[in-house]
C-alpha cells in the first residue's frame, strides 16, 4: 500500500511536534523552511537542520536537503526532509496527499485549498471549508487542538497562555533592530533582571532582561536580524530543564487534532 505523503510547510517548535506524530503514525513526511529561521524553541524545532544540517527530537532525525535525489535517500535513512523552500514551489512539485501549514503567521500565508487533496492550516487566518479543509485550534484552553471543518479557529489575542501564572511576562522581545546574541543558553536558569541576550547596532549593544525567573525555553540564534518589539526568546517560570528538550503539551495537543483530520479527510477522498 502506498503511504501518502505528506507536506508540512514549517518546521519550528508547534509544527515539529506535528511531523513527530505523523511520521510516528506511519506517514512520509517533508517539511519546508525558511533560508533563515527564526523559530525560537530551537532544541526541539526541525528547522535547526537548516543551520545545523541534522537535528534529532524524540527519536525522530530531520536533515537538510536540496534536491529530489536528497530526498530520496532521506526518506530511505527513515530521516525526515527538511527544504528550503520560501515560495513552496518544490513541495507542490512533489504533489503530496496533504498539505499542513504550520509557520503559525495569523495569516494566510499563501496556502489554498486546492494546493493538495488535504489542506490542513493552524490557527488563525484560515477559514475552514474555504482556505483549506481544515482548520485546527492552536489558542491555549478549552479548544486547544480542535478541528474545525467550517468557519475558523480562535483570533489571536496577541497574548500568549499563562504558564506558572506569567503570560506576557515570559516573552522575550528585541529593545531595537539589529542582530541578536544569546549571553545564555536554551536551559539556563536565569534571573529576573538578568540579561539574557543583547541586539548590537553597529557600536551600540542593548540588553535583554528577563521579566521573571526561570529558564530559557527558547532563544533565537545567534546572528539572526531583529527588528524592535519582535520576539526572540522565552522564559518558563516552571524551571523544569527537561521541558527545554521535549516536545510541549501544545504542541501533541495541536499535533493530536492534526492527525484527526489527516485521518478523516483522507478517508472522505
Amino acid at each position: 500500500m502506498d503511504i501518502p505523503l505528506i507536506a508540512v510547510k514549517g518546521a519550528g517548535d508547534l509544527a515539529t511536534g506535528v511531523i513527530h506524530r505523523l511520521t510516528r503514525a506511519g506517514f512520509t513526511v517533508i517539511a519546508s523552511e525558511l533560508a533563515q529561521p527564526t523559530v525560537l524553541r530551537r532544541t526541539v524545532a526541525f528547522a535547526e537542520a537548516v543551520t545545523l544540517g541534522h537535528i534529532t527530537v524524540e527519536g525522530i532525525t530531520a536533515c537538510h536537503v536540496s534536491t529530489l535525489d536528497d530526498v530520496t535517500r532521506a526518506f530511505a535513512r527513515g530521516e525526515v526532509p527538511v527544504v528550503v523552500d520560501a515560495d513552496g514551489a518544490f513541495v507542490k512539485a512533489l504533489r503530496p496527499a496533504v498539505l499542513v501549514e504550520a509557520t503559525l503567521s495569523k495569516r494566510n500565508s499563501g496556502i489554498s485549498i486546492h494546493d493538495a487533496p488535504v489542506v490542513i492550516a493552524l490557527g488563525p487566518g484560515y477559514e475552514a471549508g474555504k482556505d483549506a479543509h481544515a482548520v485546527i485550534e492552536t489558542n491555549r484552553g478549552h479548544n486547544l487542538g480542535r478541528v474545525y471543518a467550517q468557519g475558523y479557529a480562535e483570533p489571536n489575542t496577541g497574548v500568549p497562555g499563562m504558564i506558572g501564572g506569567y503570560a506576557a511576562e515570559r516573552l522575550l522581545r528585541a529593545p531595537c533592530a539589529g542582530l541578536l546574541y544569546g549571553a545564555r543558553q536554551i536551559g539556563d536558569r536565569v534571573q529576573a533582571g538578568e540579561a539574557v541576550a543583547l541586539v548590537k547596532e553597529g557600536e551600540t549593544s542593548s540588553p535583554i532582561i528577563a521579566a521573571i525567573p526561570g529558564i530559557v525555553r527558547g532563544l533565537a540564534r545567534d546572528g539572526l536580524t531583529v527588528y524592535a518589539g519582535m520576539k526572540v526568546g522565552d522564559v518558563d517560570p516552571r524551571a523544569t530543564r527537561a521541558h527545554c528538550f521535549t516536545i510541549s503539551d501544545k504542541s501533541r495537543a495541536v499535533s493530536g487534532g492534526v492527525l484527526e483530520a489527516v485521518m478523516y479527510f483522507l478517508q472522505r477522498i
